[in-house]
């Protein structure tokens, strides 16, 4: 078994996570407090101590790394030519963003979702259109009718769907997703997936892959990939973009070419290729890790603090909970949270209007870490509403 009950001290690392006050605890930025697989940290010690760190090149194992991972674990056979280096997710979206939309166009997102994308639009030049999720009974659904209006608007020619969704933890089923496609093919409105989180699912829970649905999700999108999150990489800027259409992929290849983000530094090849040709076994461990942390945070908010409660999900190790009950508001209340006791939370109105009353906590950590967490949580709260009324 995987050793993820080790506390490491990240402080005066250059973490941008634990770059905060001795007594913060940090658990918003989407990156894990847990060491690497072994054998990741082994490739990378390899390249390091052959000493000569020079150009790099993508080599055929890169490409079949992905594709044998892709297949085993997705039953989705990706092909060679498909799949193109990049030096990120993000970076690969804003330069799709600028090379196959012109500005003042608008560019779909389904909210409340990673903030980022709003940057990545707003920053070019682009239009944000929001299409909120629908939130019913503590789950997430689609809004299809709402999203249909918002998808044939002629200046709407590209959607950002997140795969599975952060914050919300949601698997999309195969169904949703084909949905989706038939919409954008139909209206003319090009796909961008992020499938960064796809390997983080409960055990015994798969996600799809958008291109895998149908011939015409597969011909009208582009699928962003990386070993970063799941493995804890992020550091490394090493991703993928997958893009079966010959002549969207032609054009997607010249701007992340011309952009510079096409190159690989001296380790963003062999960590993803160790990842996924020998990290299955540790990505497994860490999965029932996780979800242990999960059922451990749940239990202890409704028994603790019965007026919150967490969305329903089945992927990421981002907990999303609504706060919407509460005395105040979760932005105010996540600053006061901060400087009363040094918990350190994202807050939902940064995903979109639909994350107002909810803010998202980072539980990829060890217990000791994660039970310091809620009872900061906890008390937080309970100090945060009592400050409220004294006010009143």
């Amino acid at each position: 078994m995987s050793d993820f009950d080790t506390i490491y001290d990240r402080r005066k690392t250059n973490s941008l996570k634990w770059d905060v006050l001795k007594k913060d605890l940090p658990m918003w930025v989407a990156d894990m407090d847990f060491r690497t697989a072994p054998e990741i940290i082994d490739a990378i010690k390899e390249k390091a101590d052959f000493g000569i760190l020079g150009y790099g090149i993508i080599p055929d194992e890169w490409h079949q790394s992905i594709i044998n991972w892709w297949k085993k674990r997705h039953d989705f056979q990706m092909e060679s030519e498909w799949i193109t280096f990049c030096t990120g997710v993000v970076p690969a979206i804003s330069s799709i963003v600028r090379k196959l939309t012109t500005v003042g166009e608008n560019i779909l997102i389904q909210t409340p979702v990673y903030n980022i994308f709003f940057n990545s639009i707003i920053n070019n030049g682009r239009n944000v259109i929001e299409s909120p999720l629908q939130y019913i009974d503590g789950i997430y659904e689609v809004n299809f009718e709402e999203l249909e209006k918002q998808l044939s608007n002629p200046q709407t020619t590209l959607m950002i769907i997140c795969n599975p969704h952060n914050p919300v933890g949601k698997i999309w089923e195969k169904e949703i997703l084909e949905k989706i496609g038939e919409l954008c093919y139909k209206h003319h409105v090009l796909v961008i997936s992020d499938e960064i989180h796809c390997d983080l699912t409960d055990p015994g829970y798969q996600y799809t892959p958008f291109a895998s649905v149908s011939e015409k999700c597969k011909d009208n999108s582009i699928t962003c990939i990386a070993p970063t999150k799941s493995f804890n990489l992020a550091g490394l800027q090493t991703a993928a973009v997958v893009i079966p259409n010959e002549n969207i992929r032609h054009k997607v290849v010249r701007g992340l070419n011309t952009d510079e983000i096409a190159e690989p530094n001296s380790f963003a090849i062999e960590g993803t290729i160790a990842a996924f040709t020998k990290g299955e076994a540790w990505l497994d461990d860490l999965r029932t890790y996780l979800l242990s942390n999960k059922m451990y945070a749940i239990d202890f908010i409704s028994k603790e603090l019965p007026q919150v409660n967490v969305t329903f999900s089945h992927a990421t190790y981002l907990l999303w909970i609504n706060c919407n009950s509460l005395i105040g508001n979760s932005t105010e209340m996540c600053q006061f949270i901060r400087e009363y006791n040094g918990l350190y939370l994202s807050e939902g109105s940064i995903y979109g209007k639909a994350g107002e009353g909810f803010v998202r906590m980072n539980i990829a950590c060890p217990m000791e870490l994660l039970k310091d967490g809620m009872k900061r949580f906890k008390d937080g709260v309970l100090a945060y509403e009592e400050w409220v009324l004294r006010k009143c």
